[in-house]
C-alpha cells in the first residue's frame, strides 16, 4: 500500500494550466487503488483549496465531494500512537512534526512508499521510501 501526501490531492484539484501535467500525474496516483492517507493530510487539503487567498479557491462544498470521492481509501487516525511515533521519527531524521507526522501515519497504516514531494525522494525511513512521483523522469 501507499500514502498519498497531501500536495497530490491539491494537485488533482488544481485547474491551473502551470500545474496540468501534475494534475495529470495525481489523478493518475489516485487511481491506482491501494493507498492511504490521514486526517492530517484531509485537514491540511481542505484548508490549502479552500483559503481564500488562494488563487481559484474550492468552495466547501466542491472540496467535500472531492473528499468524499476518495473516502475508499483507507484514513489513519489522529492517535496518541500516531503522535508519539511521530516525535521519534522527528528526533531521529530531523524532519519537521509535520513531516514526521505523514510518516508514522504511512507505518501504522502499513504502507511501503510515501508519495511526497515534500520529502526527500527516495530517502528510506525505517522501510517507508519516498517517491516524488511529480519528479522528472531519469532519462
Amino acid at each position: 500500500m501507499r500514502f498519498v501526501d497531501t500536495n497530490v490531492l491539491i494537485y488533482a484539484v488544481s485547474p491551473s494550466p502551470e500545474e496540468a501535467e501534475k494534475r495529470r500525474k495525481a489523478q493518475s496516483l489516485l487511481n491506482e487503488g491501494a493507498l492511504a492517507l490521514s486526517v492530517q493530510v484531509l485537514q491540511e487539503f481542505y484548508y490549502q483549496v479552500t483559503r481564500p487567498s488562494r488563487p481559484s479557491a474550492l468552495t466547501h462544498a466542491q472540496a467535500l465531494g472531492f473528499i468524499k470521492a476518495i473516502d475508499k481509501f483507507p484514513v489513519q487516525a489522529v492517535t496518541l500512537e500516531l503522535f508519539h511515533a511521530a516525535l521519534s521519527i522527528r528526533q531521529r531524521f530531523q524532519l519537521s512534526y509535520w513531516d514526521s507526522a505523514i510518516l508514522a501515519a504511512a507505518h501504522i497504516v502499513g504502507c511501503d512508499v510515501v508519495y511526497s514531494e515534500d520529502l526527500s525522494t527516495d530517502q528510506d525511513y525505517d522501510g517507508l521510501r519516498v517517491i516524488n512521483p511529480f519528479a522528472a523522469s531519469p532519462r
